[in-house]
This record gives structure tokens, sequence and C-alpha cells, in this order.
């Protein structure tokens, strides 16, 4: 099988030639470029030519050599701006927050402030936008644009709609058809289009909790107005590059932190599924071919058949340190319905927890062996690999899933 045959084998529930494997193939199961770099120094390659793409979470666009290295079975169809106004279109010279070097969006350009902190500012505004502190990697968020909103009729004014410009559709229609006819590679792209999230950074976090209890209307009010433009939107890109993709995955929407969800089933189902139903329906009514993929961190248990009905084809990250997220538990219960995308290495606490490579090499071949029984699963592990993850760990990670090939290999 090629690696697009591999990947549409496993989204199918069918079983694949041998094990599909995702390396930093999207925003939600990618390596930071400071890890990226040090990866690629301890296999002997050259660092000057990293690209980092998405500006919020300091992600690395991996390269063809190490795809190969890795056997990814996955590619990217970036979208034109990943965060903060900044478009990715372009590349400048630069360094990473380590002093290794680097390329990045020509329009990143942040201002240091008085704390020596790295400052992102709206280009028309200057309005603050992001921070980055001085010793820190990753950039914040510090703008919610509705926090002062209290009114039905103070959200109608200020409201602004997500729109996808010419420009980006152009952008994407380019890459998908490269990458379609150029490779082998599954292509996935991010839809964006959140719920939940938007609303936390919309609102700010404290207010969109409260809003849901107390101001309902005015959440419907906003949910179904932003809904109705990420059809429009969602349209207007998948009639350009739908042809050419195999997942379309949406989110963040992390609907859950380490122990429990963030809202009940019963506020879900009444404040957050119908809109995330009418975002995945269409996508599924309308482009069969396209795999409704949902990045959704946390221990979700409890919602996931709600995310099944309503129309969610594939999980990620499958983040399985959360509590209720047991990998046989969710294999068993809602393997025939969810493709696991994610779930081969725990590495907020087993792999960053230990030192011992043969143990983290041991971890993800019996995480591979209980979600890949019977097809249903791509490996990746849970989340991005961040800045602090050693070459070491990486490597054995990922030596799992290639061992596993080899005796699947030997098997057939």
């Amino acid at each position: 099988m090629t690696s697009r045959e591999r990947i549409r084998a496993a989204l199918n529930h069918e079983k694949p030639d041998v094990l599909p494997i995702d390396f930093a193939g999207h925003r939600s199961s990618g390596i930071s470029a400071i890890a990226y770099n040090r990866l690629k120094m301890h296999l002997g390659y050259a660092r000057e030519t990293t690209k980092l793409y998405d500006v919020m979470q300091q992600l690395a666009i991996p390269e063809d050599f190490i795809l190969d290295r890795l056997s990814g079975d996955v590619v990217q169809v970036r979208r034109l701006v990943s965060a903060f106004q900044v478009k990715g279109d372009r590349y400048k010279v630069s360094e990473l927050p380590d002093k290794s070097p680097c390329m990045v969006p020509y329009d990143l350009n942040p201002v240091v402030n008085g704390k020596g902190d790295f400052e992102i500012h709206d280009s028309e505004t200057g309005e603050l936008l992001a921070v980055r502190p001085k010793d820190g990697t990753l950039y914040d968020s510090v703008r919610y644009y509705l926090e002062d909103v209290e009114t039905l009729e103070e959200l109608q004014e200020q409201l602004v709609l997500p729109v996808v410009t010419e420009e980006e559709l152009a952008f994407i229609e380019v890459q998908a058809r490269e990458l379609y006819y150029n490779t082998d590679k599954a292509l996935i792209m991010h839809a964006g289009c959140s719920v939940f999230e938007q609303g936390q950074q919309d609102f700010g976090y404290e207010n969109w909790a409260c809003h849901l209890l107390l101001e309902k209307e005015m959440v419907h009010e906003w949910a179904e107005k932003m809904t109705d433009a990420y059809v429009v939107n969602l349209q207007k890109m998948l009639d350009r590059v739908g042809k050419y993709l195999d997942v379309l995955i949406f989110g963040g929407d992390d609907l859950g932190n380490q122990i429990q969800p963030q809202l009940s089933p019963e506020l879900y189902r009444e404040m957050i599924k119908p809109y995330h139903k009418k975002i995945f329906r269409f996508v599924r009514d309308h482009y069969p071919g396209v795999k409704v993929a949902l990045h959704s961190c946390g221990a979700i248990y409890d919602l996931i058949p709600d995310l099944i009905e309503a129309g969610v084809q594939v999980l990620n990250p499958v983040q399985i340190s959360a509590k209720g997220m047991d990998p046989v538990k969710l294999k068993r219960e809602f393997g025939k319905d969810l493709v696991f995308w994610g779930g081969g290495a725990d590495m907020q606490q087993f792999v960053a927890g230990t030192s011992n490579i043969e143990d983290i090499y041991r971890h993800s071949s019996e995480l591979i062996e209980i979600f890949n029984q019977d097809g249903g699963f791509v490996f990746n592990q849970c989340h991005n690999i961040l800045d602090e993850v050693s070459p070491e760990k990486i490597l054995a990670i990922y030596q799992a899933a290639l061992d596993w090939r080899e005796k699947e290999k030997m098997e057939l």
C-alpha cells in the first residue's frame, strides 16, 4: 500500500498492510521547532532549513527526509494564518528561543517590551494580541475581544464573523494539488471552526463559563451566527480542496481537563452539540470522501457517545493520562465507531516522567497492541512533542511503531 492507501484503510476501519504513522502531520500532532532542531542535529542533519509555521505553538514543518526516516504517512495542507494574523506564505531567516537557526514567517515581527517579553500586535490597530515571556517558548493569547459584552444587543454590535479570503483559498488549493499529485501521502487540513474553545477565546475563559450557564440566549445567538459563517467557509474551502483531502480536523475544542469534562454532558448537549452537529454533518453530507476528525483533549469519555452522534469519525489526541481515558476501554467501547488518531505515547506523564528509553519503547509498543487491533488506528503520540522532549525519547516512541511495522511485514 502507499501511504495514502494505508491511511484510507485505517479511516475506513479496514486492516492496512502495516501500521499507519503520523509524524508531525498537523497542528495537534506536531513537534516543537526546538525539539525538531535537536532531533535533526542528533540524526546528523543541518538545522538551517527548519521552518516554523505555527506561531502560537512554535511547531515545525517536517521535512521529507525526516518523514522518510520515521515513515510518516501524512502531510498537512497548511492554512494561510496559523495564529495572531501572521501569514505563512513567505519566510525569512531567524532563530528560535534557544538561539538555534530557523526560518520563520516573514510577517512575524514581535516587539520586545520593557520586561523583555515578546509581543505580537495587530498590524492595523496596534492592539496587543499575544505575548511570549522572555524565558518562555510559546506565545499566549491575551485578546478576548468580546469580554466586556453583557447583552444580546452589544453582542450583535460587536460580533466579527470569520471569513475565508480568496488569497487563502488559492494558498490551500496550490498546496493540496501539489501534495496530492507529487506525494503518495494522505492529506489532512485543519478546519478550525471550534465552538467551545472559540467561545473561551472570544469572551474570555471565566466569562464563557458563566455565559454558558447564565446567558444562554446570548451564547446561542453567538454560536448560531458563528457556525453559519463556518459552514459558508467550509463550503468555499472544500469546493476547492475537498477532492484532495482525506481528513478535515476540527478544533481544537478541548472539552475536558485532566480529571473530567469542562462541562456536563447535559450542558454540552444543550449548548454545544447542536453546533458541532451542524458543521460536522455539513461535511459528511456534502463531502463524504473527507473524514471528520475532532481534536479534543482531556477526560472526555462521558462525551464521546455524543461526539459520535454529532458526526465525529476520528478522535485526536486520545489523551490516555486523563481520567477515564483507559485505552482498553476506549477501543472496546468506541473502536467500531471511531478511528483513534493518537494515543501512541503519553507525553504528559509517562514520557515526561521517565528517562528510561527502554520503558518508553515498551510503553508505545503496548499502546500500539491495544489500539491497532482490527485497524481504525493511526499511530501518533498524545498531542504535540514539546521542546523539552529529547531526540532519544522521540526516536524510542517512533522506533516502537517502526518495529511493529516490521513485525507485520514478516507476518504477511
